[in-house]
């Protein structure tokens, strides 16, 4: 058993419907299964990367990243190293490092609400790297250019998933889970993720306090 695993009941485990892209799932399923659960593999979104010419970093005093795979997508245009980067998410920093770009900067909160209660002022010249049809609540604020990276496109599987508890892990896959007509429990990996659960009208039985992978897995464990 891995480091995640914890004794369960004797009974059939529950089953846990993962929804990560199928091209990431590999490790939070096998996370999953280690704490003995059975995993329903529901693929809900896929990532699609923008093409774009690359990314002068050194011309911007931040570049805040606001996701993992915007993390990766930025690395991958990157022309000249940006002066400092800002990460939303302890998961965001991670995909950052793997990539040699240290953040030099992670609020608390990892929202952009929460960057913007932190990052430091005056911020001076701002680029948001983030998805495509991204929130715009820094880029607003801080009157900061914006580059869309990728886009998240929605899959609507044929018949509904069926487990007793569905992991989260952004509003977009709320929207293709709520499509699909399934009404069971979920983790919700952030507050945004929780907030559009709700409002589609899921029952949220935990929400990440790490608002990544290992907050993921936490709060699933937390259910008992």
């Amino acid at each position: 058993m891995g480091p995640d695993a914890v004794p369960r009941p004797s009974r059939a485990p529950r089953r846990v419907v993962v929804t990560r892209a199928a091209a990431q799932a590999g490790a939070l399923v096998a996370r999953v299964e280690a704490l003995g659960y059975e995993v329903v593999r529901c693929p809900l979104i896929e990532i699609e990367p923008i093409p774009g010419k690359p990314i002068d970093g050194a011309s911007y005093d931040w570049v805040v990243v606001t996701s993992p795979n915007g993390a990766a997508e930025l690395a991958r245009r990157l022309a000249t190293p940006p002066q400092r980067i800002a990460a939303i998410g302890p998961g965001t920093a991670a995909e950052l490092r793997a990539h040699g770009l240290e953040p030099d900067f992670v609020p608390r909160e990892s929202t952009q609400e929460g960057l913007l209660a932190e990052l430091p002022r005056p911020a001076g010249r701002v680029l948001v790297a983030a998805a495509e049809g991204a929130r715009r609540i820094v880029v607003d604020a801080l009157g900061a250019d914006f580059v869309a990276l990728y886009r998240t496109v929605e899959l609507i599987p044929a018949e509904p998933p069926e487990g007793d508890v569905v992991l989260l892990a952004s509003p977009s896959a709320v929207r293709a889970f709520a499509a699909t007509g399934a009404r069971i429990p979920a983790v919700a990996i952030g507050p945004q993720t929780a907030a559009a659960a709700r409002e589609a009208g899921l029952e949220v039985a935990a929400e990440a306090e790490r608002h990544d992978e290992d907050g993921l897995v936490a709060a699933l464990r937390g259910l008992g």
